[in-house]
């Protein structure tokens, strides 16, 4: 279980970038982070990991402090960045200097990972593309079956095939003890793997609700022309008429779009917070 009560956190002074930022995430579950550039997304999965340290308030990631950067807590959690640095080392050895910090590492999982990819343990990663080294990096990730994961932009870099090939990965890697937290702003690439989502915006958690809860208070559609039938959080011009995202007093069924959910929210972020207030009491006990 990850916990954070009322955490405050800025580069600057006087300028916070979370102020009373409140979150409570469990296992067994692939959370979906989003939020505009600047939201502090990346921060957010640095704070989790120990690498930045809250200015006020309280986290807690398990029996841990994240700040306290004990041994048994670094074992159970593991972040693969955005942006990294990979030694020019072959595969193999990469593995065998960073697996034993990691007692449930599996090897067998890893060279699975490793053959998925198209690639051999012999490589050397200097000489592999970004998007290769990240495929070795998200394996290792995988493979350390931490009770926490974190990935920051897992598909940047990635083609069209490989990020098939990632969501079916991880979503066999999730169970009931893990708890993943994804960051991203591709979010179609990641529409069908990420429950619940978890947006940040203007300083606080401007929504954190599974899909069903989601799709049972907001409608998703399109209509051919506008107007006041429906309480309207978002809309934009498309092809036929109009995308809309509305309110769904009626409780009526639509497929979640989660680009047109993000902006709903970034154009609507009170309306969204007193509409799902009930599920953020019982998300965030």
């Amino acid at each position: 279980m990850i916990k954070l009560r009322n955490v405050s956190f800025g580069y600057k002074r006087n300028r916070p970038l979370y102020k009373n930022l409140n979150l409570t995430l469990s296992p067994g579950s692939i959370y979906g982070l989003l939020g505009p550039n600047g939201a502090g997304k990346s921060t957010l999965l640095r704070l989790l990991s120990g690498l930045l340290y809250p200015q006020a308030g309280k986290l807690q990631v398990g029996e841990y402090v994240p700040g306290d950067r004990q041994p048994a807590f670094l074992e159970d959690i593991f972040l693969v960045p955005e942006e990294f640095y990979l030694p020019p080392v072959r595969i193999r050895q990469f593995i065998g200097s960073n697996a034993p910090f990691y007692p449930r590492f599996d090897h067998t999982q890893m060279m699975r990972y490793i053959q998925e990819f198209g690639l051999t343990d012999d490589q050397k990663l200097n000489e592999l593309s970004y998007g290769q080294k990240k495929k070795v990096l998200i394996g290792f990730g995988l493979a350390t079956n931490t009770a926490v994961l974190l990935l920051d932009e897992p598909t940047n870099g990635l083609d069209i095939p490989s990020k098939s090939q990632f969501r079916r990965l991880v979503a066999s890697a999730a169970d009931e003890h893990r708890t993943v937290v994804i960051s991203t702003h591709q979010v179609r690439d990641l529409e069908t793997l990420i429950d619940p989502i978890v947006v940040l915006s203007d300083q606080v958690i401007a929504l954190n609700a599974s899909v069903e809860e989601i799709t049972a208070r907001l409608w998703f559609g399109m209509v051919s022309e506008l107007d006041n039938s429906r309480p309207i959080l978002y809309s934009e011009r498309a092809v036929g008429g109009y995308a809309l995202v509305a309110e769904n007093p009626m409780g009526e069924p639509s497929r979640l779009d989660l680009e047109r959910l993000f902006n709903a929210v970034q154009a609507e972020p009170a309306r969204i917070q007193k509409l799902f207030s009930a599920t953020s009491i019982l998300a965030n006990p």
